[in-house]
């Protein structure tokens, strides 16, 4: 799989162009903010992008952030201009044809920043540990559209854990399925270098990340994909795929579920770009100076992280009420004397 993956991006690929699907974003999709700073970037480093989200988490200055499979470098550099001058970015990929883009316009970006704070290294995602890279030492780690291309998705989850400070973030966009991908499109060289083959059915990859760690991943967006091809979309029938952004924390107390201790935050409009309000996630869009209820996981994910300063907290974790209502689970027992389950009910 290895081989069909780096020959793919190697030597099959050219520029974001010649993908079959319409994986890759478009510079509309782009916020305003980011495109002077895409500007910055080498237009060989940008024809050779391949991501299929934005892995720009906000707070970034002065941050030690990994990018995993960072292929030509357009992400590495642009996380470069974010983290400032007292940060630093280090990307890791497979493939020597695509780093060797990255690496010889570092030059052209130092000049352009007037700073280097990036480096490259050789290497697989399914072996972190072999880059001797210091444990607990990256504030943000991020991927776009790599993970679906590993052989061993959870020793990736495994070792980002690992390098990822506590209070760290692993911050990633991927592709996903409505379904578990047949064997037949899983060894297809095409589908898995169009990150397609390679797709986890997206519950699977809940359990697997918390398997691995991570015990409340949140999905922040996420939009279908359209395989552009008619070959490929006729070998792919009907499963569908989706392009999705998610962001992980690597804090111990994290419970599996959402749990109601009555708390609440404020938000004090202060992160950068994000005046009004700040998105958590797609279920927590944060009002400035609004009392917004949030479940004990949500409370740690602010007051537990990079984020903690622009926020007011209410309530502590004396006191629990239960699970948090409208955060997808119920509490399964019936009310009213009847038990739930009985004949005539289905098991789901």
């Amino acid at each position: 799989m290895h081989d069909i993956v780096q020959d793919y991006y190697g030597h099959q690929l050219k520029s974001s162009s010649d993908l079959k699907t319409d994986a890759c974003c478009d510079a509309s999709a782009v916020p305003e903010w980011l495109k002077p700073l895409l500007a910055n970037i080498h237009p060989e480093v940008l024809s050779r992008y391949y991501g299929c989200g934005l892995v720009c988490p906000p707070l970034l200055e002065g941050c030690r952030v990994l990018d995993l499979g960072c292929g030509s470098g357009r992400d590495v550099y642009l996380l470069s201009q974010l983290v400032g001058p007292s940060g630093e970015v280090v990307g890791v990929d497979m493939t020597d044809e695509q780093l060797q883009v990255a690496q010889q316009h570092q030059g052209y970006h130092t000049e352009k920043f007037g700073y280097d704070n990036v480096t490259f290294l050789h290497g697989y995602i399914e072996q972190l540990e072999d880059l001797n890279l210091e444990p607990g030492s990256f504030d943000v780690i991020v991927s776009n559209c790599v993970v679906n291309l590993s052989t061993d998705k959870g020793a990736v989850l495994r070792g980002l854990y690992r390098l990822l400070k506590e209070g760290g973030e692993f911050y990633f966009s991927d592709v996903y399925a409505d379904r578990r991908v047949p064997d037949t499109l899983r060894t297809d060289p095409e589908l898995v270098g169009e990150c397609l083959g390679g797709a986890l059915y997206w519950n699977d990859f809940l359990e697997l990340a918390q398997n691995n760690g991570f015990r409340d991943s949140r999905l922040v967006e996420s939009r279908p994909l359209e395989v552009t091809n008619p070959a490929l979309a006729a070998r792919c029938g009907s499963v569908r795929f989706y392009s999705a952004t998610y962001r992980l924390f690597k804090l111990a107390q994290l419970e599996k579920d959402c749990e109601d201790y009555g708390q609440a935050v404020v938000y004090k409009g202060t992160i950068p770009g994000n005046p009004q309000e700040f998105v958590l996630d797609g279920h927590h869009v944060i009002e400035k100076g609004r009392v917004f209820p949030v479940c004990g996981n949500t409370w740690r994910m602010l007051a537990e992280t990079r984020l903690a300063a622009h926020f007011d907290y209410v309530g502590d974790f004396s006191q629990h009420f239960g699970l948090f209502p409208g955060c997808g689970r119920e509490m399964p027992f019936s009310e009213g004397g009847e038990q739930s389950g009985g004949a005539g009910e289905q098991c789901c």
